[in-house]
């Protein structure tokens, strides 16, 4: 059912008094929603929402087979020739075929966000289907160590692609009702890629799991290929018929598209009129508040050693002598993730963001602890050989609790919150350059964790990545606000110790 003439005139006269509220607001420095007459949108539907964020995080799943190729694969597998037939040399290459990938990531962070921009989301990611087929076809047919490097940072350059456009898209076309739920999407179809692999790999060779995981774009580039273009970009590109179609294909017959057309025009005229330069923009104190955060929770994020226990879980078990095969406890791990990432998915718009971070942060101290206390009576010959068995549970319950934890809070949380921190006239660069910025982390994590292990021993490097975790629940309790119910302007005031009343209005100019 369209919506009637006289709500469409109605939504439309009330433009202009919006805008006027935000220039109030602008002035006084206290939002006036309270003042401003909500928009009757109409009952929208919500599964075909949630269906376009699970297609799209399809190629989340396929950028999970990435990460989780290595879970399974032992530097002594390497050393004996199970992938390819190749001698892999344990010290000098092992890391380097965990960290090409991370290094591809890194590589396509700001790239992806100028492609987004210049042939649409959709199609962008489209296009990552080549980049993840050349690069599983290289370690298929891999005859040497060279070819395998290739293949991973291949991979990676289309798996790093995937964290900028993914929430990209499902920020795009989702109300803000589910917006958190559809957001961690990304990072719950990642865990089922990395759970996928690990599967795979316990029962089969690495070069089979290669293959396997090479059909899993292709699967992505089936089930996306009919999800449309989000509003934005149309709007953007001027073509508002593709727009008007993709929001009745989103939100069903009974939603009133026009407003919320009008409403998306009408932000993206304001941000052209408010559009200030990068230099003015770091005068802000709120610029300047939001890079401190999100990079410095992607600075936790990372080196709370999350990419360690990813890439070498089947390492660390076997030198854990828990009693169970390593790849048993790599997939009881997967399955740990995924079902945590799922909690997840349902909470973040009810417990809130910061929460969720303090405790993920705090617990996963206290996991990296466990773990580094077996290391140390372990490795160190503290304790007797019936001893060690006795204890032989700890290293799996740290690991299984650090990946829960994780995946509650600082798996999703600090990718979803960038979006939600970072002023409109630098959110596109500064979300690329965090994310950047994480995969740079990662790659240094990944890439030296064997020489770290090796250099101070593991107990000790499990004791860094406790500290630093620690570090980072104190940074999140004193400097990351809350943003749960908060609209993007309230958000962009508070950050400037700007005073809110009400709900605020938000960046498009209507009542939350």
């Amino acid at each position: 059912m369209k919506p009637s003439a006289e709500c469409c005139r109605k939504n439309y006269t009330n433009l202009p008094r919006l805008l006027n509220y935000n220039r109030m607001t602008e002035k006084t420095g206290v939002s006036t929603n309270n003042l401003v007459e909500e928009v009757n949108y109409g009952e929208g539907k919500k599964l075909p929402q949630y269906v376009a964020a699970l297609s799209v995080c399809m190629g989340s799943v396929a950028a999970g087979t990435v990460l989780g190729w290595t879970g399974n694969i032992t530097s002594a597998d390497l050393a004996s020739g199970a992938l390819n037939d190749i001698y892999v040399d344990p010290d000098g290459d092992y890391g380097w075929i965990g960290s090409f990938m991370t290094l591809g990531a890194m590589l396509m962070c700001f790239p992806i966000g100028f492609i987004c921009d210049l042939i649409g989301r959709k199609l962008a990611m489209l296009l990552t289907i080549i980049p993840f087929t050349v690069g599983w076809l290289l370690i298929i047919f891999a005859n040497s160590t060279g070819m395998i490097f290739a293949g991973r940072f291949i991979t990676g350059l289309a798996g790093g692609s995937f964290c900028v456009s993914a929430p990209l898209y499902t920020s795009e076309i989702a109300q803000k009702e589910i917006r958190g739920a559809l957001g961690s999407y990304f990072q719950l179809l990642l865990t089922v890629g990395i759970l996928f692999a690990y599967l795979l790999g316990a029962f089969i060779k690495p070069q089979i799991v290669a293959v396997i995981c090479a059909i899993v774009p292709l699967v992505f580039g089936v089930v996306f290929f009919f999800q449309p273009e989000t509003p934005v970009y149309s709007l953007k590109k001027g073509n508002e018929d593709a727009a008007v179609k993709a929001l009745r294909k989103l939100r069903g017959d009974n939603y009133n598209v026009d407003a919320e057309i009008a409403d998306i025009k009408a932000s993206l005229e304001q941000e052209k009129k408010d559009r200030i330069s990068f230099r003015e923009s770091f005068k802000k104190r709120a610029t300047k508040k939001s890079l401190v955060i999100c990079f410095g929770l992607m600075f936790f994020q990372q080196l709370g050693g999350i990419n360690a226990v990813i890439f070498y879980v089947g390492t660390i078990f076997q030198g854990a002598n828990s009693g169970l095969e390593p790849s048993n406890v790599t997939i009881l791990v997967g399955v740990m993730q995924v079902v945590a990432t799922f909690v997840a998915s349902l909470v973040i718009d009810k417990f809130g963001r910061k929460i969720l971070l303090l405790i993920s942060d705090l617990v996963m101290a206290i996991a990296g602890i466990l773990l580094a206390v077996y290391f140390t009576l372990t490795d160190r010959d503290l304790i007797s050989e019936e001893e060690k068995s006795n204890i032989g549970f700890l290293p799996i319950l740290a690991v299984c609790i650090f990946i829960i934890v994780f995946s509650l809070g600082f798996g999703p949380i600090p990718w979803m919150i960038s979006s939600e921190l970072f002023p409109p006239e630098i959110k596109s660069n500064a979300s690329s350059a965090a994310g950047t910025f994480n995969w740079f982390l990662a790659f240094l994590v990944t890439k030296f964790y064997g020489d770290l292990t090796n250099a101070i021993m593991t107990d000790t490097t499990f004791y860094i990545f406790a500290g630093i975790s620690l570090v980072g629940t104190v940074f999140i309790f004193f400097l990351v606000p809350e943003t749960k119910g908060k609209t993007l302007d309230e958000i962009q005031r508070e950050l400037n110790g700007e005073k809110t009343v009400g709900q605020g209005i938000d960046n498009q100019g209507f009542s939350s």
